[in-house]
């Protein structure tokens, strides 16, 4: 009878294969850049919602009604924003997911399974905290969903704010997270705030998006061909009931993510680079500038923590959150059999855990959803998302900021290049060729320290020849 083999101990949140390394950031400096633009936005909207002067030409522009009528399309300009601009965000969203699962790390159900379930429990506790406090409270239920969202812009430009050198396992870990939660928020908005169904429009996006499934299978190409025709399905999925955005994920997920051997990038990934740009600069930071503004006093702040509604959001949120993500990373971690990254500590996990506490673009939208038809309920939960998104932020950043000493030491080891080949070293260690590199550039630098030292040390010599024949000199007869 043979031994059984000795497995390896998988990591959770190990260091990332370096395609995936590369991928993720470029992702996250647009989405960084995206970040900062929508803080702009968001304070934007704040002052120009609350200034007095400028308050009624916010509500003016605000509920600007444009568009052609006679296709059902004739909406406010937020609406516009919700319903139009956070379609691109979710197309991007879908060929995120659609990369990670087909060519990306997350290609391994092993690996998969830790941030999907993370996002499912970083879902399930928020919406836990946020009914059982309404349940006590006498609240309503319909916000159950508002803090189940994860901002992952927002939360890179809070990074990007405190300038935290976070590795690259846990800025990937968030940004795969936020991805998967992305995707479920928008099936709960699919599942439970679709009032009323038109079937006749819904068979038609259904067919608009066969074709675009047939056309991408053909290989057709050009522009001129998909934006028109995502715009029709855009349409029609509007008009069928259902929230528009689904059809921005839908498009995504169809777009083939897997590199062929005449290819250096995937369609999929080669229109993500085109669009996330206009994803994270523009479509994210109007949504925000039209969707952020909500009048804030003091009676209002103090409010939310009064109102059992406001109140779940902000627990929701800032508790629940943090709770649920860390909770399913140990769970997964523990019914696996998998160990912590060694570079890595529990606390770690949890600081990120609180970082998703950030719900602002996708929490805004279903608190809208949620609480249409009542404006001022619909304001105060909006006002709740942001608070409880300040508060998760300062606390993330506090716990983070223990431990930046520690992350900065992480990300120079990952980025140094010695040898100058544009692979960071550490992805080289089991390369027999990377140590012949090494070992060039040392003896380079050993003969180079040699010739210092024999510099040195001839100088050293002329210095005592020299004291030496004065000293004779002064020593004769004058």
């Amino acid at each position: 009878m043979t031994a059984p083999r000795p497995t390896t101990a998988r990591k959770v949140l190990g260091r990332l294969s370096l395609p995936e390394r590369n991928y993720v950031a470029d992702a996250l400096r647009t989405e960084t850049v995206g970040g900062v633009l929508l803080l702009i936005a968001a304070v934007t909207a704040l002052i120009w919602a609350n200034v007095p002067a400028l308050h009624d030409s916010y509500e003016s522009v605000s509920h600007y009604h444009f568009g052609p009528g006679a296709l059902g399309l004739h909406l406010s300009v937020a609406h516009w924003a919700a319903d139009g601009l956070l379609a691109v965000f979710f197309f991007v969203a879908g060929i995120e997911l659609k990369r990670e699962l087909v060519a990306g790390d997350l290609r391994d159900p092993k690996a998969a399974a830790l941030p999907v379930v993370a996002a499912l429990c970083g879902m399930a506790v928020p919406a836990l905290v946020y009914t059982l406090t309404n349940l006590t409270g006498g609240g309503s239920l319909q916000g159950w969903a508002v803090p189940t969202a994860t901002d992952i812009a927002f939360a890179l430009a809070v990074l990007a704010v405190i300038g935290t050198s976070l590795p690259s396992a846990l800025r990937a870990f968030l940004l795969t997270l936020a991805v998967v939660d992305d995707l479920f928020a928008i099936l709960i908005i699919a599942i439970f705030f679709t009032a009323g169904i038109d079937f006749v429009a819904l068979a038609g996006a259904a067919v608009g998006l066969a074709v675009f499934w047939l056309l991408l299978r053909k290989g057709v190409r050009g522009w001129y061909v998909y934006v028109p025709l995502a715009l029709v399905i855009w349409a029609l999925m509007y008009n069928s009931g259902v929230h528009a955005t689904i059809a921005g994920v839908a498009m995504g997920l169809m777009l083939r993510c897997t590199t062929r051997e005449d290819e250096k990038h995937s369609p999929g990934e080669h229109v993500e680079h085109l669009v996330r740009p206009l994803s994270a600069g523009l479509a994210v930071p109007l949504f925000a500038l039209f969707s952020a503004g909500v009048a804030i006093s003091g009676g209002a702040l103090g409010d939310v923590f009064t109102k059992p509604e406001t109140l779940g959001v902000v627990l929701g949120l800032v508790v629940g959150k943090a709770v649920g993500i860390f909770g399913g990373t140990w769970l997964t971690a523990r019914f696996t059999r998998a160990s912590l990254s060694d570079d890595l500590a529990w606390p770690d996990v949890f600081a990120v855990a609180s970082l998703a506490g950030i719900g602002f673009t996708v929490s805004l939208l279903i608190g809208e959803l949620a609480f249409d038809g009542d404006q001022m309920l619909t304001d105060e939960v909006k006002a709740a998302v942001l608070v409880g998104s300040v508060i998760a932020a300062l606390g993330a950043t506090v716990l983070l900021k223990l431990r930046n000493a520690r992350y900065r030491r992480m990300y120079e080891d990952e980025e140094r290049d010695e040898d100058l080949d544009g692979i960071p070293d550490i992805y080289e260690q089991d390369e027999p060729s990377y140590h012949l590199r090494m070992a060039e550039i040392h003896e380079r630098k050993a003969a180079e320290h040699r010739r210092l030292a024999e510099v040195k040390a001839a100088e050293r010599r002329g210095l005592a020849e020299v004291a030496g024949g004065a000293g004779e000199d002064n020593d004769g007869p004058a």
